[in-house]
């Protein structure tokens, strides 16, 4: 049952909130929050953090005038509140869904998105970026970046604060600190503090008081600008922000409404330095299931309103997670130098369960991928066997310290590449699409890519055992094919492949996951006369080159499956055939890849049809390599 709003039911768009009272700005907020529950628990999606700036969302749109004033916000998994409030509440039960709203803000979604996001970190830079635009342009509108703690552990915060302060006066950053502890106790005395600091009586007292110390001799002058620094700092907690040329203003409730409007309104008339906002606010605030959950519910499936109970359908095999977890705990039982990290995905990757086992070899750095890679290359550089589970759309992030810090220097890193492939609800933004393009242009890279959960606990095992160069194995999200899983896992020699099913007419070399609707394409090919070879590649790199030329040699036509970009698995055997001549033969072959296009979000399985890597998809690709009308084969055409 949905929610009564009345107050939220007037409101179209952001312009109907500007005459609201404080009064109404506290129904309105407990209404959204209503309205946020409601529609997350339909469609699924990342709940806590959402819930937890309801007020700030409220406030920062009732004081600012967007779209005109651009409003960034980092990530965008706490986005749904700013979409139910500009325009988008009849679509907000779309969610995550195919053809649906987006899961994270996105520019061709409303113009109340002017920056898309979805990997953390991005939106101090983003809002740098418009803030020098409109003052080149002479224009006055504000920028406002949102960003939490948690993305305040990757270096590009920092990189984009420490520019800002000689690239623009007039840029506002709220830190929306939700788990860091950073600041002191919130309530009344720190939320009349803000307010003062932010203020026009306080920051006239401290221009008169620089120009005072600017009469004064050098020492005595920089003693003043210190002990006014610090001594405001030791109230406030802002030095460190201040050090990077930012006003500091808080820490506030974020949740208390009469906090955040006066402040945000006293921070809207300030143009002479950028400021930065601490506010101070808790995930999952005002829905008691969500504030007593580890997670604070941070990603949901559907769940019940009342009772918070997730309708979470049981597994009919463990996810390739926990297979890697396992393997993984199996491995470190073996070997003290196995050390786990992970860039705050620790419960995502499975390095929580290594994490149980050995608390002292393994590593969350939080947030901050370019970190991850070049700690595990120095970890390597002196003896350790580190295992740095990233996802594949989060590896991009480190991708120049995977060259220079890991494959220059032949260190053996071992990348466990979650979230291969497509991802479902997340989106383009969260695809493990080119890691093996990416990884393969690597000179000296071992790339394996598990078909299944048993393959899976053999390439964790052969990881393990590659001690002079980096490797990686990638898998994909969710559960795997329910093959048993061995009591012991095997070390596979590297760059060779597996024959699975023997033909003589079309052969197809799967790459990854896509083995098991390759086999069903051969099904489909055997009930049509057609017989099909189904081989397993199992590496990316180095190729089993003595494999895919005997493919290419004993059959008609070659098709290659894989669940990565244009420039990958299937690129790499196509470089290799024509370098050995075994084009020339006339051989029939077509490489299947996601398509050039960043597919938009829905269920799995759909998108893998629409890619063309389901089973009717391959047997298709393989009838027409032969001259076959696959609409007379009974085929999709």
């Amino acid at each position: 049952m949905a929610p009564t709003t009345p107050l939220l039911d007037t409101v179209n768009s952001p312009a109907d909130m500007k005459k609201l009272g404080l009064t109404e700005l506290r129904q309105l907020a407990d209404e959204v929050r209503a309205e946020t529950i409601q529609a997350v628990s339909v469609t699924g999606g990342h709940l806590g953090a959402g819930l937890g700036v309801v007020e700030l969302t409220v406030a920062l749109h009732h004081v600012f005038d967007t779209p005109k004033d651009i409003l960034i916000w980092d990530v965008g998994h706490q986005a749904y509140p700013h979409k139910i409030l500009t325009g988008r509440r009849d679509r907000i039960r779309t969610l995550r869904q195919g053809g649906g709203l987006s899961g994270f803000t996105k520019r061709a979604e409303s113009e109340y998105d002017p920056f898309g996001a979805a990997h953390a970190a991005t939106s101090i830079s983003a809002a740098l970026g418009f803030a020098v635009a409109r003052d080149q342009r002479g224009e006055k509108n504000k920028v406002i970046a949102v960003i939490g703690d948690g993305s305040m552990s990757a270096g590009m915060a920092y990189e984009a604060m420490n520019n800002a302060a000689h690239a623009t006066k007039d840029l506002i950053v709220v830190l929306n600190d939700n788990d860091m502890s950073i600041a002191p106790p919130v309530g009344g005395m720190s939320a009349y503090l803000a307010r003062q600091v932010s203020g026009s009586a306080y920051r006239s007292l401290r221009k008169i008081g620089r120009q005072v110390a600017g009469a004064l001799p050098k020492p005595l002058k920089e003693a003043a600008r210190k002990a006014e620094e610090y001594g405001r700092g030791m109230v406030t907690g802002g030095t460190f922000f201040e050090e990077l040329g930012f006003y500091y203003v808080g820490p506030i409730d974020g949740h208390n409404l009469e906090h955040l409007v006066p402040v945000l309104k006293n921070v809207h008339e300030m143009t002479d330095k950028p400021v930065l906002v601490h506010v101070v606010t808790q995930k999952g605030h005002g829905y008691a299931p969500a504030e007593n959950a580890a997670d604070k519910y941070h990603g949901v499936v559907k769940f019940d309103v009342v009772t918070g109970q997730q309708s979470k359908v049981p597994a009919n095999a463990p996810s390739y997670q926990k297979v890697f977890g396992a393997e993984l705990v199996r491995q470190g039982e073996k070997d003290k130098r196995i050390v786990a990290i992970t860039a705050a995905m620790p419960s995502g990757t499975s390095v929580d369960m290594f994490a149980d086992r050995f608390p002292d070899r393994a590593f969350d750095v939080g947030i901050a991928e370019q970190h991850a890679v070049t700690f595990a290359a120095g970890l390597a550089a002196d003896g350790m066997k580190p295992f740095a589970a990233i996802y594949s759309t989060f590896l991009q992030r480190g991708y120049d310290q995977v060259v220079h810090d890991v494959a220059i220097q032949h260190l053996p890193v071992r990348f466990a590449i979650d979230r291969a492939g497509l991802v479902g609800a997340d989106g383009p933004t969260h695809a493990g699409s080119f890691d093996v393009g990416y990884l393969g242009a690597l000179p000296g890279f071992v790339i394996m890519g598990a078909a299944d959960e048993a393959e899976l606990t053999h390439m964790v095992a052969t990881a393990a055992d590659i001690d002079d160069r980096p490797s990686a194995v990638r898998y994909p999200r969710g559960e795997g094919t329910g093959v048993g899983i061995p009591d012991k896992a095997e070390i596979l020699q590297i760059g060779k492949g597996r024959v699975v099913r023997e033909g003589n007419t079309v052969a197809i070399l799967s790459f990854g996951t896509r083995l098991q609707e390759s086999l069903r394409a051969a099904d489909l090919l055997a009930a049509r006369g057609i017989s099909t070879t189904v081989a397993d590649a199992r590496f990316a790199k180095p190729l089993d080159e003595d494999l895919i030329l005997r493919l290419a040699r004993e059959h008609e036509a070659l098709i290659t499956v894989e669940e990565g970009s244009v420039g990958g698995f299937g690129a790499f055997v196509l470089h290799m055939l024509a370098d050995r001549g075994a084009l020339d033969s006339g051989l029939k072959i077509r490489t299947l890849t996601l398509p050039d296009i960043f597919q938009d979000q829905d269920k799995p399985d759909l998108m893998y049809i629409q890619a063309g890597l389901d089973a009717d998809g391959i047997a298709r690709a393989a009838l027409r390599a032969l001259g076959v009308d696959t609409a007379k084969a009974g085929l999709r055409a």
